[in-house]
């Protein structure tokens, strides 16, 4: 458990700069390091420096070759049964070979799955190549931040920068998609950016030559074919030519011969020794690590269908997002997403529940909160989508331990009269039927909402449906004996189980809150304390200290152009997400509680960047329920010592 600790805490380091990482990782303060199995371990790390893991494939590369691929490369069967050639990227390149990376994109998956549903639930196909990539209200949805599952601009970062940006065309989607790369991060090109698309600063010109370039990005470089064009106009290069120098920038060892080679050959051309230099260290900066345009328009075609699909057909493509998990956040996250835009999210039902999230027209229509009005800074309304009148099933294959077979056994059978009907022929396990029993699942078949049943009731005639399936196996044939019924389900005058343990039995065989979500049953503690709901937020100037609270979705320590250690927090409220920023200062003390706790109650300031960019800058962290036991302690002994 030590090692799993120090493990996960540890940054992006080489072995042999583990002791010196230890010794500066604040959550790992009260830890002793200096035991024998621990210093053996750290030890015997730091000898692995350099040396190769194992033999891997990688996952999406693609050698092309003629037949006679065996004669210029090794080759041999990988463990999935793949031919794989030995050399690695370089040496494959070397020796002229073509290599592609063919990505798989699960988003496709989850985009051919709403599809699906659309024309399930609504009887007409849509074809979404064909969709007008200019629909206003689609860009409503990416500005206001809420893009939660959409492929690429889901990320607390991306939310941000979509949030400062406020993109209004595709060509922006492509842009913003470069933006957020290595390359423009390093070189600082973002901040820039943005200050001069919202008129902050009046755009600077490096050199009249590069107008035409730098015009289409706000005058910084964003994208490959940028930098293979001014590498080409200020050396007298060809396009191809400035391409390999490109790619030479990419590598360390080569940077100095290109700039040995650049600052020469541009001077020659008639630019200043100012201009090389400016444009020199962008180039530097920026080297390979940006985007060719061409690949970022093709991210951002599944980033503006996926985002196309959210606003016009919301529920269902939560469903997909919830059936293939394409992006970075849990199922509950998910859930909660669907439930603020007014999404009913259906339990589990033996008779409803299909392998996979459905999508079901419904009676219910509860409040939407996205439905109130998004302003932006400019006084611009946005109109968001309204997804009430819809429900999600949650699927028969989240039941923790089931399998495939099962859940083809269960559907296959259906429809089912009652628990015991369903015992007897469902071909489910005992373990499976208990865990649907114990997440709802045979609540709508029992009418336990109008009957004087209740779930403790369905137990108990579990077991003796299953005493008695165990009693016919054990009787002998040869006997005679009489017809064993199961006893009649009748209340056993035993309690229902609560809100809270209902909660608890869905995040146990679930592994996610269903019925309630987990702040719910903090809410008074929560009040009485000015705790902000993420949606109010925006609300608040900049520089506002507040108090959130949340479920942990995310926690990264990235590396970032500074060279500073950041940990960034993603808490989930019910009412969206909070993004904390916790630097260096503040990680000596909360690190801890940041790398092993779930539950939070965060103190930050309040970070507003451009029309809808809103963070935190994290002062504190503490354990929610630690600190819910103290309100509610001293609130008993405050009201009993008066």
């Amino acid at each position: 458990m030590e090692i799993d600790l120090i493990a996960k805490s540890m940054p992006h380091i080489r072995s042999s700069n583990i002791p010196k990482a230890l010794a500066n990782l604040p959550e790992l303060k009260d830890l002793n390091l200096n035991t024998p199995i621990l210093k053996m371990a750290i030890e015997l790390a730091g000898r692995l420096d350099s040396l190769p893991r194992h033999l891997s494939m990688h996952p999406c590369a693609i050698v092309l070759s003629d037949l006679g691929l065996g004669d210029y490369a090794p080759q041999q069967m990988n463990a999935s049964g793949y031919p794989m050639v030995q050399f690695d990227k370089d040496d494959v390149e070397a020796i002229g070979l073509l290599k592609l990376d063919v990505l798989g994109v699960r988003m496709q998956s989850a985009i051919s799955y709403t599809l699906s549903e659309i024309e399930r639930i609504e009887g007409a196909p849509i074809d979404i190549d064909a969709i007008a990539l200019d629909d206003h209200a689609t860009f409503d949805l990416i500005k206001s931040t809420r893009t939660l599952g959409i492929f690429q601009i889901e990320s607390p970062g991306q939310r941000e920068l979509v949030g400062k940006f406020a993109p209004e065309t595709f060509n922006d989607l492509i842009i913003d998609i470069s933006l957020f790369r290595p390359g423009p991060v390093k070189s600082d090109m973002i901040t820039p950016f943005l200050a001069t698309r919202h008129g902050l600063r009046v755009r600077p010109i490096i050199h009249d030559d590069l107008e035409d370039i730098l015009s289409e990005t706000e005058g910084v470089v964003v994208f490959h074919e940028q930098v293979i064009r001014i590498i080409a106009i200020m050396t007298g290069i060809s396009l191809a030519e400035a391409d390999e120098k490109r790619r030479q920038l990419g590598d360390i060892a080569n940077q100095q011969m290109v700039c040995d080679w650049f600052y020469p050959a541009a001077l020659a051309r008639g630019y200043t020794s100012a201009v090389v230099t400016e444009v020199w260290e962008i180039l530097r900066a920026f080297a390979s690590f940006g985007f060719c345009k061409a690949h970022a328009a093709a991210f951002a075609l599944p980033t503006y269908q996926s985002s196309w699909l959210k606003t016009h057909h919301t529920a269902a493509f939560l469903a997909g997002v919830l059936t293939h998990e394409p992006g970075m956040y849990p199922k509950r996250a998910i859930l909660d997403e669907a439930r603020q835009w007014g999404i009913q999210i259906a339990p589990i039902d033996v008779n409803l529940s299909d392998a996979t999230y459905r999508v079901e027209k419904s009676s219910k229509v509860t409040r939407a909160p996205y439905l109130a009005p998004n302003v932006l800074s400019s006084g611009v309304e946005l109109k968001l989508p309204d997804a009430r009148g819809f429900a999600i099933r949650i699927a028969l294959s989240d039941i923790d331990g089931i399998d495939s077979k099962e859940v083809k056994s269960i559907i296959s059978g259906r429809p089912y009269l009652d628990l015991a009907d369903f015992v007897y022929r469902s071909g489910a396990s005992r373990p499976t039927t208990e865990s649907l029993l114990m997440v709802g699942a045979f609540d709508d078949l029992h009418k336990l909402s109008t009957s004087n049943i209740n779930r403790r009731d369905l137990l108990l005639h579990l077991q003796d449906l299953y005493r008695l399936a165990d009693s016919k196996s054990t009787t002998s044939q040869s006997q005679m004996t009489f017809e064993l019924q199961p006893s009649r389900l009748e209340p056993s005058g035993l309690p229902d189980i609560t809100a809270s343990e209902q909660v608890k039995n869905e995040i146990d065989i679930l592994g996610m809150d269903v019925s309630s979500h987990l702040l719910e049953f903090y809410g008074e503690f929560l009040n009485s304390i000015g705790a902000v709901r993420s949606s109010d937020l925006i609300k608040h100037r900049s520089g506002t200290s507040v108090l959130v609270a949340g479920v942990k979705i995310a926690l990264q320590t990235p590396p970032v152009r500074s060279g500073r250690r950041v940990m960034f927090l993603t808490i989930d409220d019910g009412h969206g997400c909070n993004d904390i920023t916790f630097f260096e200062d503040k990680q000596a003390d909360f690190a801890s509680v940041l790398r092993n706790s779930w539950l939070f109650l965060v103190r930050g300031e309040i970070r507003r960047t451009g029309p809808r960019g809103v963070s935190l800058l994290g002062t504190g962290a503490w354990e929610l329920a630690t600190s819910y036991e103290k309100w509610r302690n001293l609130a008993v002994y405050g009201a009993s010592g008066s």
